[in-house]
């Protein structure tokens, strides 16, 4: 079966209300079509001839397949684009059912939560161009399409040693699973989901994360200030409050500020916590979904059970050290040499 790469660009991405009350950057889709271009140029080198995209309203990827001036033979999926979230999960689910070998998204934690709802066990290379990116990297697009194509062209070694399976934060009502974060759940003071993004720092009453990872933005950046933080084998769960002591944190871009921690409980996965403050609305890797009432029984608990992702630098190595760049007709594919 012919190798091939779904890409999923988000046109909405980095540009929501926290360029407004913060100093964030913003992609526009100008730079999105740059991207894909230098992701299709990229696959196209080492030898991925099919591409399946998802359309949107801006025809991101269809002006970039333009400019690139590739060969690639881009198929689009049959799907009326909704400018909504449900597009990413669409797209998502129907590049699983192709039977795509690898998936490369544009945009932030959201969009990356949202295909996560609907690629299966398809592996995902993300690219940075959201708000918060505590989940996709901020890469190159030229070396995340190279890395792409090697885990479409299946390269000895690239998928055992490059491919992991990431956590995520299932939200469990009355015992069932209704949604799911890959990085943070926010417990936020507010009623209604509204214009979604947290940008008041005063209403966050819980921090839930999958991980602690020093150097992002966000909410998932506060516990990776704390002192004497142990690996990252567990979650933790952070309450916020007046009485807490202050850790700062940049919380926004351009935005450091203190806030106080109340309690910190360490999450193993398979473990859930009871959220204690209702009315409220959670907020799922930086946008505001869930309203909570009161008396609802809402529990956080952190799962494995989220999508399949490509580490980039990982991916590259083993498929140089496979032989996968070097060719006489430079066109990639080689066995590796005796050098």
């Amino acid at each position: 079966m012919t190798a091939s790469v779904g890409i999923i660009a988000n046109p909405a991405s980095g540009k929501d209300i926290r360029r407004l009350v913060a100093q964030g950057s913003v992609f526009d889709n100008n730079e999105k079509i740059n991207i894909v271009q230098r992701v299709m140029r990229a696959l196209e080198a080492l030898g991925i001839r099919q591409v399946l995209a998802m359309p949107d309203a801006f025809n991101l990827i269809a002006q970039a397949q333009e400019k690139a001036g590739v060969g690639l033979h881009v198929d689009w999926l049959d799907m009326r684009p909704t400018n909504t979230t449900r597009d990413s999960i669409e797209a998502a689910q129907l590049m699983a059912t192709a039977g795509v070998d690898c998936i490369v998204t544009l945009g932030g934690d959201g969009t990356n939560r949202a295909v996560a709802k609907g690629c299966g066990y398809v592996p995902l290379v993300p690219i940075s161009t959201g708000t918060n990116n505590a989940f996709p990297e901020m890469i190159e697009g030229t070396l995340a399409g190279l890395a792409a194509a090697a885990v479409a062209l299946k390269v000895d070694g690239v998928r055992q040693t490059a491919i992991r399976l990431a956590r995520r934060l299932d939200i469990v009502r009355d015992g069932e699973v209704i949604d799911f974060a890959l990085v943070d759940v926010v417990v936020y003071d507010e009623l209604f989901v509204a214009s979604r993004a947290i940008w008041d720092i005063d209403k966050i009453q819980t921090v839930v994360l999958s991980q602690v990872v020093p150097g992002t933005i966000g909410a998932s950046a506060i516990a990776g200030y704390l002192p004497n933080i142990p690996n990252n084998k567990q979650g933790v769960w952070l309450e916020i409050g007046p009485q807490g002591q202050p850790v700062l944190a940049p919380i926004a871009p351009g935005v450091v500020a203190p806030i106080p921690i109340e309690a910190l409980h360490w999450l193993a996965v398979g473990e859930q916590r009871t959220v204690m403050h209702a009315p409220a609305v959670l907020a799922l890797d930086g946008e505001r979904e869930v309203p909570i009432k009161s008396g609802e029984l809402i529990q956080v608990r952190l799962s494995q059970n989220g999508p399949h992702v490509v580490n980039v630098r990982a991916a590259l190595q083993a498929a140089g050290q496979a032989g996968l760049f070097v060719s006489l007709n430079g066109k990639g594919g080689g066995q590796k040499p005796d050098l």
